[in-house]
């Protein structure tokens, strides 16, 4: 007799979470066989002093290192090249990132490169990387892009001003070690901005065509943390207590979305992110309650879990009135959170939706969404969000 479910796998790194596990990536180093380290990190992470600690432990675990921080949001493909380079004339056999999904994804390309010979650009798509990459230890700094637990790497073609993703186990870290200290130095608009970001995670996984119950856990225990936490941490962000409860939400949120995948939201947000170089966790969030009532009708059971796990209380409502209290609801986070702007503040014109749409429908993330969209309806979500 057939089983009534569909085959699923579930792919993570190795993680350590804690206050303090920043400072275990040297002995982490040398026991995956680590001899010299390229660092990859960006100039706020090194400012903040993240960076230090953790090249204070290579030290005293005896390692050599070099650093690679010459990369900017968004990471490019002429960076991650850039990179490469580096790696290679200083011999490194090992990567560390530290900081939010630039630097991660930025290693995670590095590691591409060197490993299996190739320009970047030849990876873009679903398990193109045929080589293992060379040992990754990741340190998120960010409560939000999850880079350091998933199976996505996106990166800016500024030629072509599309981002384009590389969705591989390949490029799993092989550990994150998951620090809620290092959320201490993340201003409101980057602890809102990465926080709603991870909420989307959540939400996108959550309703994915390729969800399963074990992303839905991880999914819906996210969406909880995040929406009690997210304005307490932006109000109190030296509270360590809130900071933990911030990481844990985007670490649970990776979890779901590495291997849930995404949706419309996130293919519309690298879309854009692509052609204007503007912040992810912004886009993702303008563009949150305008997905979200699109897609309602494909899954409304589904967004009736998520509107619970956000604490609304919907007993005795209409559909109608679900619909709108959970609508309400996420924009009036947004707003109190400090995401104000629409996407016509951004910098985006009526007269490229077109465009940006054409884009969003080719992305990886569309494939999983769970109403299907026409290119006409991609425009007109992204007409209402303006």
């Amino acid at each position: 007799m057939a089983v009534g479910f569909e085959i699923r796998k579930f792919v993570a790194p190795e993680f350590i979470f804690g206050i303090g596990s920043r400072h275990l990536a040297g002995r982490y180093a040398r026991n995956l066989g680590g001899r010299k380290i390229l660092v990859v990190s960006d100039p706020g992470v090194v400012a903040a002093g993240w960076t230090k600690d953790v090249t204070d432990s290579l030290e005293a675990a005896g390692l050599p290192y070099a650093m690679f921080t010459a990369l900017t949001p968004n990471p490019k493909v002429e960076e991650i090249m850039a990179g490469v380079a580096v790696y290679e004339a200083e011999s490194c056999n090992a990567l560390i990132a530290v900081g939010g999904g630039s630097p991660i994804d930025c290693a995670k390309g590095i590691g591409i490169v060197t490993s299996n010979h190739k320009h970047i650009l030849l990876f873009e798509g679903v398990d193109m990387v045929k080589a293992p990459m060379p040992p990754l230890i990741c340190i998120p700094t960010t409560g939000g892009t999850s880079a350091d637990v998933s199976q996505f790497v996106i990166i800016s073609n500024p030629l072509e001003m599309v981002k384009f993703a590389i969705v591989s186990k390949s490029v799993v870290p092989d550990l994150a070690l998951i620090d809620p200290a290092t959320l201490t130095t993340m201003d409101a608009y980057l602890t809102a901005c990465t926080g709603l970001d991870a909420l989307t995670h959540a939400v996108e996984a959550y309703v994915s065509i390729a969800r399963s119950s074990m992303t839905d856990l991880h999914a819906l225990e996210a969406i909880r943390l995040v929406s009690e936490n997210l304005l307490p941490s932006i109000a109190a962000p030296h509270d360590l207590e809130l900071r933990t409860q911030i990481m844990q939400g985007s670490l649970q949120a990776g979890l779901a979305f590495s291997n849930a995948i995404l949706g419309a939201n996130h293919a519309m947000a690298h879309s854009l992110g692509g052609a204007l170089d503007i912040a992810h966790g912004e886009c993702n969030a303008i563009l949150l309650d305008h997905v979200i009532e699109f897609n309602l009708p494909s899954a409304p059971e589904r967004f009736e879990k998520i509107a619970e796990a956000m604490g609304l209380d919907l007993r005795g409502r209409t559909s109608q009135e679900k619909k709108k209290a959970l609508l309400t609801h996420v924009r009036e986070l947004k707003k109190a959170a400090g995401i104000v702007r629409n996407l016509k503040d951004l910098g985006v014109n009526r007269s490229d939706l077109t465009l940006y749409s054409k884009h969003a429908m080719k992305d990886p993330c569309m494939a999983t969404n769970p109403r299907l969209a026409t290119k006409r309806d991609i425009e007109v979500v992204y007409e209402e969000s303006l």
